[in-house]
């Protein structure tokens, strides 16, 4: 089981530069077992070409590595955080994809213009707080996953309702009950962000998405009435 959970894990991490997510070694995905309290990280560093998947590394809720030669990625508190807060969440993506970390870097949500982005998310893709010179000082990565639980429950969003979020002057993190979901959330995340920028150059003065249509386009996808695709 542990040997089909570091597959999933680089298969998740090998998807990110085939979608353009990825510019050198930046990001990374991890699948739980949620049964063991387990999760595979990329290793930090690796170049993706380079990745195979004995190359994953155990880690477990308690932060301790489980199993491999190399050190996971030092984003593993991050993960660690949102794993154990969000306990649906069966995987984490993190990138540095170009227009999600343009909107992270200017301190701005992406806004909810458009069906495709309500496919995806019941609202903006919301934005964390900047973190503060103590919590950049000390356990920044751990520090990181907390700002994202905070502004989670500072508005009481659903982490299945709002599978992602930019971190200001950083980057995205999203998620999914799979980590395969969670990467193709991070390609809808930053098909959006290029939406919206496009959109706010052709009308900046644009106004979001009538309240009926992001609630049709959610809920088709989403919740016990949903009827979009197969069964």
């Amino acid at each position: 089981m542990l040997t089909d959970l570091k597959r999933e894990a680089y298969e998740a991490n090998i998807a990110l530069p085939r979608h353009g997510l990825i510019n050198l070694t930046f990001g990374n995905a991890s699948a739980i077992d949620r049964s063991r309290g387990i999760f595979a990280i990329k290793p930090s560093g690796v170049a993706y070409a380079d990745l195979r998947p004995s190359h994953m590394v155990l880690v477990d809720l308690e932060g301790r590595k489980v199993e491999g030669k190399l050190n996971p990625s030092s984003d593993t508190p991050t993960h660690r955080r949102l794993f154990l807060a969000f306990k649906k969440i069966g995987g984490v993506v993190h990138t540095h994809s170009s227009h999600a970390t343009a909107f992270a870097q200017a301190g701005r949500t992406i806004p909810i213009f458009g069906t495709t982005h309500a496919d995806y998310f019941n609202g903006d893709v919301p934005l964390t707080r900047k973190l503060t010179e103590f919590e950049i000082s000390g356990a920044y990565e751990w520090a990181t996953g907390n700002v994202i639980v905070e502004r989670f429950l500072a508005d009481n969003l659903d982490p299945l309702d709002f599978p992602g979020v930019l971190v200001q002057r950083h980057a995205p993190f999203t998620w999914g009950p799979t980590v395969a979901k969670a990467v193709e959330v991070a390609v809808a995340v930053e098909c959006v962000a290029h939406l919206a920028y496009m959109s706010l150059q052709l009308n900046p003065k644009l106004r979001k998405i009538e309240p009926e249509l992001l609630d049709k386009h959610f809920k088709r996808k989403h919740g016990p009435a949903a009827y979009y695709g197969q069964k």
